[in-house]
């Protein structure tokens, strides 16, 4: 993958009224004067500041022009909303930049004449370190800069009323994102754990999944251009459930950490 030499733990944060990148070691965070450009090109600028990870507001980590998302690419979820499992291509929706919000960020359920049936689905992201156009299935990890967790939030009733997903996947909130870009690690072989209010509801690995990220890199990359900061949204396992206000959702991903968001 083209990522750092090291794996790192990247993040974005706001201090002082200003927003910087950095790398998290334990609970602290080495400040960068570089910006995501410059990181991705491996020309990482430490600035000589550690700030507290407490004491920091977390950003989302990455502004993409897109965020590309593979529906169904677990045959359990598929069936349990009523989608087709193993397809011979795979399923593609978008989500709008407008959707996304930080780690500890609020998911705010619309009013109920828009949506009774708001559920959560966690995903592995990856988030692309370069330009790439009809890219190679075997080049196509190159293309990865790190990884981070995805919230897929979906309105369920309107994704199955509506002809297409837009609506029910784009509300304002419905992308949590974060907390970090973790380089380095191989995408294919990670646990996903989700859990509403404490309880487990999606244990799932993406070696499950019914089309390897590698092919789906290289699928999309032939319908689109991907771009440096884009995000992919590799698919959410079974378990999907509804969420209430008050509610806490947390996606854990194993190498990479805890995405949790509130229900409001």
């Amino acid at each position: 993958m083209n990522t750092l030499q090291e794996a790192k733990t990247i993040v974005r944060y706001q201090n002082n009224d200003k927003v910087y990148y950095g790398i998290v070691e334990e609970n602290e965070i080495i400040q960068l004067s570089s910006n995501f450009t410059e990181i991705v090109e491996n020309e990482i600028k430490y600035d000589g500041v550690r700030v507290e990870y407490s004491e920091v507001k977390i950003l989302k980590p990455v502004s993409p022009s897109k965020i590309v998302n593979f529906g169904w690419t677990y045959a359990g979820h598929a069936k349990e909303t009523g989608g087709k499992a193993n397809l011979a291509e795979p399923f593609l929706f978008l989500k709008p930049s407008s959707s996304i919000i930080a780690d500890q960020d609020e998911i705010i359920l619309p009013p109920a004449n828009l949506t009774k049936q708001v559920e959560m689905e966690g995903e592995v992201a990856l988030v692309i370190g370069k330009h790439g156009r009809n890219i190679k299935e075997k080049d196509a990890l190159d293309y990865v800069f790190g990884c981070t967790i995805f919230n897929d939030v979906t309105a369920r009733d309107l994704t199955k009323s509506d002809p297409q997903f837009t609506r029910g996947k784009g509300f304002d909130t419905f992308g949590p994102l974060g907390p970090y870009i973790v380089t380095g690690i191989d995408p294919t072989n990670l646990r996903i754990v989700t859990t509403l209010n404490g309880e487990v509801v999606q244990d799932g690995n993406t070696n499950e999944m019914s089309h390897s990220i590698p092919f789906l890199i290289s699928w999309i990359s032939q319908v689109m251009t991907l771009e440096p900061g884009d995000v992919l949204a590799t698919g959410s396992p079974s378990g999907s459930c509804p969420m209430k206000s008050g509610d806490t959702v947390v996606v854990e991903v194993d190498k990479i950490g805890k995405l949790r968001n509130y229900v409001k």
